[in-house]
């Protein structure tokens, strides 16, 4: 099977296009969909994200409003300045923390990866990059293993697939192959990409995102 690969959101828009012809499946086939690597660097860190592919497929539901796909990719995060974290603190969701774009702050610095996905949104815009956007619902889950995401024309769901905390200065990693999205209730195109965040804690606080290419899920 060829090699897939990731993409920052860095220039990604003009290639929103090309995947969107490529990756869109035919009849009942599957289609695998490569995606190209990305870099993004901030305080004291880099994410980098390699491998990364999907494969898309009509839902078994057969109801013409679903669609499943399956993605794997690796993410890292080569972190060289945070605060040593022993004991992490109480975890502080995205729901008591708006704005953290899926991610969790609870005492530690923390690496999270997952996808966002849009049913007849576009969610290449680099104006999308702060997680939600006035005009859409956004509607955060969180996941493991495989995720059966409802969801209607002009809404967004971020899936998140792990997280991983970081305690000290390191390289951290995150690895996940064929892990299941199926998508019930979008009669029109979904869309989904990518993200990773990377949040240091402490005095100099800061969150660095990676955003992959977005590729149609039909």
């Amino acid at each position: 099977m060829p090699t897939a690969l990731g993409r920052t959101a860095t220039s990604v828009a003009a290639l929103t296009a090309a995947f969107g012809l490529f990756t869109t499946a035919t009849g009942n086939a599957d289609a695998f969909v490569p995606l190209p690597d990305g870099t993004e660097t901030g305080p004291g860190l880099t994410i980098t994200r390699t491998a990364e592919s999907a494969l898309v497929s009509p839902s078994m539901a057969a109801n013409g409003a679903g669609r499943v796909t399956w993605v794997s990719g690796t993410v890292t995060a080569d972190v060289t300045h945070t605060p040593v974290v022993t004991e992490p603190g109480p975890y502080s969701t995205p729901e008591n923390m708006p704005g953290t774009n899926n991610s969790s702050t609870h005492g530690v610095s923390q690496l999270n990866t997952g996808y966002i996905v849009g049913c007849q949104v576009s969610i290449g815009d680099r104006a999308f990059s702060l997680g939600a956007s006035a005009s859409v619902s956004t509607t955060q889950i969180g996941v493991s293993g495989s995720a059966g995401i409802q969801i209607g024309p002009g809404e967004v769901r971020f899936v998140q697939i792990g997280i991983k905390d970081i305690p000290a200065p390191g390289t951290y990693t995150l690895g996940y192959r064929d892990y299941e999205m199926e998508i019930q209730g979008c009669g029109g195109y979904a869309q989904a990409r990518s993200y990773t965040v990377v949040e240091i804690i402490g005095d100099h606080y800061s969150k660095t995102t990676l955003y992959g290419a977005p590729f149609s899920i039909g």
